[in-house]
């Protein structure tokens, strides 16, 4: 059985802003990666798998999907009896979609009407990203769709508003001495939780204010510039986001990086802001110097995801 395997994704901008309507960026991460297989079972991960498969399952035999986006649910069904499991190396809680990847890999195999990725059209992106939403809300009590989009996709995508997202080219890698990061904090996240809080956060005027004042201009000119590789406003918008998050979104902040993050701003060495929900898994960082950032973030696990 040759399946293919579906990328991770990581959320470059837009966390909880996408929520408001502000831009959003995504990117596949191909170092985490999961696919359907067969197996005997004869092991923990591939039980557990299996079994949390057979429970999805019964959630989607009761979920009415439009006609063009039906799945075989019945197949499915008999391929989980036979021994069908998500081999995927995606931590969960870390931000990089582990359901997005397992939702598209079932929404790939079992979906009735079959579909290119690189022929999907603008409108038939805004549908599928409603179908990817309701088949994910299942794992998180409510989801936008995106990361399952993305994974099913495995190409760059502009959330350009709710309603709207299209395909992006972003600019092309260079070995110079910036770099985009990962750092592990250590801790796992619920995305439940975290968003809970947030939309307590949402019911104060002053806050929503800010986030569409502040945060949500700050995130839009960061894509825009990133998307020209137009590095020096990219940094400016950069700096007053990561300043912006340190202060509002401090519950979401894992506590081991309270420090470096507030290290980062003040050397103006790296900046550091949210990947995905937070309150654990990976943030992410941002350095014109990695060597540099690379030394005063010793202690830390961290991943190079893109160079400039």
């Amino acid at each position: 059985m040759n399946n293919p395997l579906f990328y991770a994704k990581i959320l470059l901008f837009g966390e909880y802003g996408i929520i408001e309507d502000s831009q959003g960026l995504t990117l596949p991460y191909s170092f985490y990666k999961g696919t359907l297989k067969f197996s005997d079972l004869d092991n923990d991960f591939e039980k557990k798998s299996n079994q949390s498969l057979e429970k999805y399952s019964n959630y989607l035999s009761e979920l009415e999907l439009p006609s063009d986006y039906q799945l075989d649910v019945k197949s499915f069904q008999s391929d989980i009896a036979k021994g069908l499991f998500f081999d995927s190396n995606i931590p969960q809680g870390y931000g990089v979609g582990s359901s997005g990847a397992l939702v598209a890999a079932i929404f790939e195999k079992y979906s009735l009407i079959k579909r290119n990725p690189e022929t999907i059209s603008k409108d038939e992106l805004k549908d599928l990203k409603v179908i990817f939403g309701r088949l994910e809300s299942y794992f998180h009590g409510k989801s936008s769709g995106i990361d399952p989009l993305i994974c099913f996709m495995n190409l760059p995508i502009l959330i350009e508003s709710k309603e709207s997202v299209d395909k992006v080219s972003i600019p092309k890698e260079e070995l110079g001495k910036g770099a985009i990061f990962l750092i592990d904090s250590g801790v796992t996240g619920e995305t439940g939780p975290m968003i809970q809080i947030f939309f307590e956060k949402l019911k104060n005027e002053g806050f929503r204010k800010t986030l569409k004042e502040e945060f949500i201009r700050y995130n839009n000119a960061c894509i825009d510039a990133f998307l020209k590789k137009d590095m020096n406003p990219f940094f400016r918008n950069l700096k007053k986001l990561s300043v912006w998050a340190y202060e509002h979104f401090r519950p979401m902040i894992p506590e081991n990086l309270f420090n470096v993050w507030k290290k980062g701003l003040d050397s103006n060495a790296y900046y550091l802001k949210l990947c995905g929900s937070g309150g654990g898994g990976y943030i992410l960082g941002f350095a014109k110097d990695y060597a540099k950032a690379e030394e005063m973030l010793e202690g830390f696990h961290k991943e190079v995801i893109y160079r400039f």
